[in-house]
């Protein structure tokens, strides 16, 4: 596959010493600011990260903060196709930084041209997830980029190839790895604390069917062409834009959108990090009736998969939001991490014995972004980098795909093709012009 952007480039930067030694060299006396020689806490200006984001919407703006916490970062510009996104966003970051540098672009591609920018965190709607990653890639920038990563199994694997070739650090939003309740889940089993693991239990929430409405006129200050992107143009209606997770060319529904978070512990625990399933299957799977219902997701069901030492992954779509949970089964007992409170249970008891107090909850992302940064300077791959995540996506979607055609269906995780025609030709979805693969 090609994509029809610029080809990869990597930014340059010199650091502290060069710096300094370049001041050192200049025959005029020169009167420097603290700031500028990284004294009193101060990063040096050679040594910032300097981040840009694309798509500032509700969950850019709550892990907002996150990211300005950190000296080493500098937020130098926003972009989104909704204009009052793009003005709350640049308030945001002028308010933080007392100042108005901020600069704000309708066009992410304005915005990745820019050389000073190291960094992207991108948190669009997840029909531009890996296609804006792609196009931050070939632009040399390193990204953080919400889940879930891709809607395609085959758009995971051109995003995890165009990273490598281009050397970027890539870090996927499933911060739940760097998190102490799931860290102590795993450590447990992979100690065999509840003997030989057989089953992953995961929950997600029940969906809402989207009721059917009529078009609409675009809002002002929206720009509709570039906010629908790579997908099929339909016309504007507000509760399908509103609602885009709950449709299948947007956001594949809950159990593909929040499961990942799910699959990639799995994985993680397993460690099948480049691996996976070799087997799905689903039951139960409740649609929306199309007669009352415009969305076209699973409103609930039983998601399952099965690796090749026999264990069992199962995600049950049921259930209220603060039911999530995740639940390894052993032969000797289980471990449970309650997503909404992120409480740890387990049976049998004296397993808790051996946790130790841990830091912020998977709300807070600021461990997740340090491992990024980390991984920058290092130029190490992330937690959460991007073959990781693709391979944890590649299990929701392959879920997705076998409840559509409604049957069993073989995995081979090497080849990364099924058993069945049909479900090839759902590897992928050809983009809408320009956004080509």
């Amino acid at each position: 596959m090609q994509v029809s952007i610029k080809k990869c480039t990597r930014l340059s930067r010199i650091s502290r010493r060069q710096f300094l030694q370049r001041a050192s060299a200049v025959a005029v006396p020169m009167i420097l600011p603290g700031t500028a020689l990284g004294l009193n806490g101060a990063v040096v200006p050679s040594e910032r990260i300097v981040f840009g984001g694309l798509g500032m919407g509700n969950r850019a703006m709550y892990i907002l903060p996150n990211f300005l916490s950190f000296k080493e970062i500098r937020f130098a510009a926003v972009s989104d196709a909704r204009a009052d996104r793009r003005k709350l966003a640049k308030e945001a970051v002028d308010a933080h930084y007392q100042n108005h540098d901020c600069r704000s672009y309708p066009d992410f591609r304005e915005m990745l041209a820019r050389k000073d920018i190291d960094a992207v965190l991108i948190a669009t709607g997840n029909r531009w997830h890996a296609m804006a990653s792609m196009f931050a890639a070939r632009e040399g920038k390193d990204i953080y980029c919400e889940k879930p990563i891709t809607l395609t199994i085959r758009e995971g694997r051109e995003l995890s190839d165009t990273c490598r070739r281009c050397g970027v650090i890539y870090q996927a939003g499933t911060q739940r790895r760097s998190t102490a309740s799931y860290r102590f889940a795993r450590k447990m089993v992979r100690q065999s604390k509840i003997g030989r693991l057989h089953t992953v239990e995961m929950q997600v929430w029940t969906q809402q069917g989207i009721p059917h409405q009529a078009p609409a006129s675009v809002p002002e200050g929206w720009d509709y062409d570039m906010w629908l992107g790579p997908v099929q143009w339909r016309p504007f209606v507000p509760a399908r834009v509103l609602n885009w997770m709950s449709f299948w060319d947007t956001g594949e529904g809950i159990h593909a959108d929040m499961g990942c978070h799910y699959t990639d512990q799995m994985q993680w625990t397993l460690g099948a990090d480049r691996s996976g399933p070799v087997e799905f299957e689903t039951s139960d799977v409740i649609w929306p009736d199309p007669a009352q219902f415009m969305s076209d997701t699973a409103l609930a069901g039983t998601f399952k998969c099965r690796y090749g030492n026999g264990v069992t992954g199962i995600i049950y779509q049921r259930g209220a939001f603060a039911d999530r949970y995740i639940r390894y089964v052993g032969d000797e007992g289980w471990i449970q991490v309650d997503d909404e409170t992120d409480v740890v249970t387990a049976e049998p008891k004296s397993i808790l014995q051996l946790m130790r107090a841990g830091g912020p909850g998977w709300s807070n992302a600021g461990g997740h972004i340090g491992d990024l940064l980390h991984s920058i300077r290092a130029r190490t791959p992330t937690l959460c980098n991007p073959e990781v995540a693709h391979r944890a996506q590649t299990i929701c979607e392959a879920m997705t795909i076998s409840a559509r055609l409604g049957r069993r269906l073989k995995w081979d995780p090497v080849t990364e093709r099924f058993d069945d025609a049909d479900a090839n030709r759902m590897l992928y979805r050809i983009p809408r012009a320009p956004w080509c693969i």
